[in-house]
C-alpha cells in the first residue's frame, strides 16, 4: 500500500510538472533530495553510534536488567500472558529503552525480535495475539524522553535551538501512548466480552 501511495505521488508530480511545461523540476528535486538524504545520513552516524554504544554499555553493565526489574509491575500488567522470564520480555524492554531515547532505528531490530518471540507463544499462528497487539500499540506510540534522532536532524539542518522540542515531544508522546494503551485495553475487554457471550 505504501509503495502504491509513493508511486501515485511520484506520477502526480511528473504529470503536474509536465502540464506546467517544467519537467526538469522533477529531476532537480530528485537529485537535491538524494543529496540532502546522504548529507543527513552521514551527519547522523555519529549521534546514532554514540547512543547505540551507550545502550550496549548499559546492557553489559546490567542497567537494562535493572530497568526491567523496575518496569516488572508495568510489563506484568500489560503482558499478562507472557512469562516474566521469557526472552520476549528482554526484547520488549530493549525496544522500549531505545524508543524512550528516540532511537527508532535502534528500536526496530529489538521490536522484530520481540514479535518473533511473542509469535512463539502465540497459540493461533495465523492471528496476532493480545500481547502482540499491545506491544505494537506501545511500540508505535512510545514515550520519548530524549528525541535523539530528531535532535540530530535539527542539528544537521542548522537549527539554533535543536533541543527545544524535548518538552513538547514528551507531552505529545505521553498523550499518544496513553491513548494507544487505553484503546488496546478497551478493545481487548470488548473482544473478551464478545467471546464470552458467544
Amino acid at each position: 500500500m505504501i509503495n502504491l501511495i509513493w508511486l501515485v505521488m511520484i506520477l502526480a508530480g511528473i504529470i503536474l510538472a509536465g502540464f506546467k511545461g517544467q519537467p526538469e523540476i522533477v529531476t532537480q528535486a530528485a537529485f537535491q533530495a538524494a543529496q540532502t538524504a546522504v548529507k543527513y545520513a552521514f551527519e547522523l552516524i555519529g549521534i546514532m553510534s554514540l547512543w547505540l554504544g551507550l545502550m550496549k554499555v548499559a546492557e553489559e553493565a546490567g542497567l537494562i536488567k535493572a530497568f526491567a526489574q523496575l518496569l516488572r509491575p508495568l510489563t506484568k500488567f500489560l503482558f499478562p500472558s507472557v512469562p516474566q522470564d521469557h526472552p520476549a520480555m528482554g526484547f520488549i524492554l530493549m525496544n522500549f529503552s531505545a524508543n524512550i531515547l528516540g532511537l527508532g532505528n535502534a528500536a526496530t531490530p529489538f521490536g522484530l525480535k520481540a514479535m518473533q518471540e511473542l509469535q512463539s507463544l502465540n497459540p493461533r499462528k495465523d492471528m496476532a495475539s493480545e500481547a502482540m497487539c499491545t506491544f505494537l500499540a506501545m511500540n508505535t506510540s512510545c514515550i520519548t524522553l530524549l528525541p535523539a534522532t530528531v535532535i540530530g536532524i535539527r542539528i544537521a539542518a542548522g537549527s539554533t535551538n535543536p533541543t527545544e522540542i524535548v518538552s513538547t515531544t514528551l507531552f505529545a508522546t505521553i498523550i499518544g501512548m496513553s491513548a494507544a494503551l487505553l484503546a488496546d485495553y478497551l478493545m481487548r475487554s470488548y473482544n473478551r466480552r464478545k467471546i464470552f457471550h458467544c
